[in-house]
């Protein structure tokens, strides 16, 4: 007991320490989809290849950095001082993208994508793998979901098992039930050999249809609604007088690479309805820049599944149909 209060001793210090200067976060993602483990100063930041993964706690201005590819057919990107500071030296929210050199087969690039000011607020969207730099992984788990009969008609029985693999000795758990929501907390010693938790979650619902001629077996169950996996859900969009605003600074922009700095950095602090992405959008002159401001755009708007009307701002099909495939991908 002793060696496990100290232990907790020296993790709040150490966290009271991290918060007391400035600090940046790091977003890689990959536009085609392809996995990768991201190594910064020599320290590899995911165990599992990821295609979105964002660092977040980074206190040096500078980092070096390389890629490495789960396709093994694809060549690593190395690069030295990437920058997470601005040119004064302010931390910042910097977003970079790896895409396929389409005239080298097999060779990556990476490019810097974005940067807005740090929020404490932000919250990250679901898609993307989060890393707090300097602190452990999180263990790989495994969840199963497996619905059975329930002892009443026209009910499901779902048991959810999550299998923790721990690397480490001495474990000391803390689990809550409230309600039927388990939640539970995990203090670990690596000073010994492992350790493997598992938790079973069971809950039951039923549905009873009375109609008159008909049994409760002729109404099936309604299928589980899925969560929109997207920034915006539950959010409200813009006020128009701030988006109208917002239209006024990115028209007075002279050229595009500038218009869509700017336009990320609004939408990235803000919601949007797809009307609103449509406006924005078509303030550019061309398809490509269309594209990638859209698909930019798709985890900060608030209605994901009306995001098919931006179909209708590209004078070409090949980019309607490459947006099209990008949602689906999404949901």
């Amino acid at each position: 007991m002793k060696k496990i209060t100290t232990l907790l001793f020296v993790l709040a210090a150490t966290f009271t320490f991290a918060q007391g200067g400035p600090v940046g976060h790091l977003t890689i993602f990959s536009e085609d989809g392809d996995k990768f483990y991201l190594i910064l100063n020599g320290e590899q930041q995911n165990d599992i290849p990821q295609t979105n993964i964002r660092i977040e706690d980074l206190n040096q201005p500078y980092y070096n950095a390389r890629i490495q590819f789960e396709d093994k057919t694809l060549m690593d990107i190395t690069t030295n001082n990437m920058m997470i500071a601005d040119v004064d030296g302010i931390m910042s929210d910097v977003t970079y993208k790896i895409k396929r050199d389409k005239n080298k087969k097999g060779k990556m690039k990476m490019n810097y994508f974005s940067a807005i000011p740090v929020r404490p607020d932000f919250v990250p969207p679901s898609n993307v793998y989060v890393v707090h730099y300097g602190q452990p992984r999180p263990a790989p788990t495994q969840t199963v979901v497996v619905q059975q009969p329930a002892p009443v008609r026209g009910g499901t029985v779902t048991q959810t098992t999550t299998t923790t693999t721990t690397m480490g000795g001495d474990t000391v758990n803390a689990n809550v039930n409230i309600g039927g929501i388990n939640m539970g907390i995990s203090i670990n010693d690596n000073m010994g050999v492992g350790s493997v938790s598992q938790t079973t979650t069971t809950t039951s619902s039923s549905t009873h249809v009375s109609h008159s001629g008909h049994h409760d077996e002729d109404f099936p169950n309604p299928r589980p609604v899925q969560a929109t996996p997207v920034g915006c859900p539950s959010r409200s969009c813009m006020r128009p007088a701030d988006f109208n605003a917002a239209l006024s600074t990115l028209r007075n922009q002279a050229f595009e690479d500038s218009r869509m700095k700017t336009a990320k950095q609004i939408i990235a602090a803000n919601c949007l309805n797809v009307d609103q992405v449509m406006q924005i959008a078509n303030l550019f002159s061309f398809d490509d820049n269309k594209l990638e401001f859209a698909k930019f755009a798709y985890d900060y708007c608030i209605e994901p599944r009306n995001y098919f009307k931006l179909n209708g701002i590209f004078s070409f099909s090949s980019n309607a149909d490459e947006l099209s495939d990008y949602v689906q991908s999404r949901q």
